[in-house]
């Protein structure tokens, strides 16, 4: 959505707005202050057109194009928080979409693989992240219901799309120990799932609450 000609102006104002969504954010049960501390610290108004980005600062999803959205602040934060990122992780990110979550998780741990289907918006979430500092993380194209198995095991591994079940790849790909956090259910809801990998073949399976995400795809999404 926003383009390298952008200038990456991050002002008093902005950081302002960001403390006062992390208060609304700890207000609204989200606890760890890890996650708090970094979406208090990413500009995410630098994710927006300039001409939208009196919405930056808004708990809302915004379209970002290419039929996808950034996600509100407190399904970023919601996500993060389940998943219990620890700076040693290794965590893969399905769905870079505008790039949001995924320098999120780069205030968390510097080990993050990101993942985009649509070819477009991966372009010009790449170049956005490099702008902005955040060229931390490894980038790349292709179908994330797969996930990245010569880049596995993963600690952590969050979905930003709706899938309608589980990804037997991405269970595959958790290190023991490892977290999937990612919405399950039909095209107008999904419920929150986080699974644990307790051993080779043993997993452990919660749900939380009801959000509405654009759907993944590829072979373990929609249009598989």
């Amino acid at each position: 959505m926003t383009g390298s000609s952008q200038p990456l102006s991050d002002t008093y104002r902005h950081q302002g707005q960001r403390r006062a969504l992390a208060r609304e954010l700890r207000q609204r049960g989200i606890v760890d202050e890890r996650v708090l501390a970094a979406l208090a610290a990413v500009p995410r108004h630098l994710f927006f057109e300039p001409a939208f980005e009196a919405h930056a600062y808004q708990d809302k999803a915004f379209p970002i194009g290419e039929g996808q959205t950034i996600s509100q602040p407190y399904t970023v934060a919601y996500q993060t928080q389940l998943l219990g990122v620890q700076p040693h992780h290794r965590v893969l990110e399905v769905g870079t979409g505008s790039g949001y979550q995924c320098a999120v998780l780069l205030r968390l741990t510097a080990h993050v693989d990101s993942i985009e289907y649509n070819e477009v918006l991966f372009a010009r979430t790449r170049q956005r992240l490099t702008a902005l500092g955040a060229g931390g993380a490894a980038l790349h194209c292709g179908d994330g219901s797969v996930g990245l198995p010569a880049r596995a095991p993963f600690d952590g591994i969050l979905v930003t799309a709706g899938a309608p079940g589980l990804p037997p790849a991405l269970l595959r790909q958790l290190r023991v120990g490892g977290r999937l956090v990612i919405p399950v259910g039909d095209a107008q809801s999904q419920r929150m799932v986080r699974v644990t990998r307790e051993g080779p073949e043993s997993f452990v399976r919660e749900e939380f609450e009801t959000f509405r995400f654009v759907p993944l795809l590829g072979a373990s999404g929609w249009r598989g």
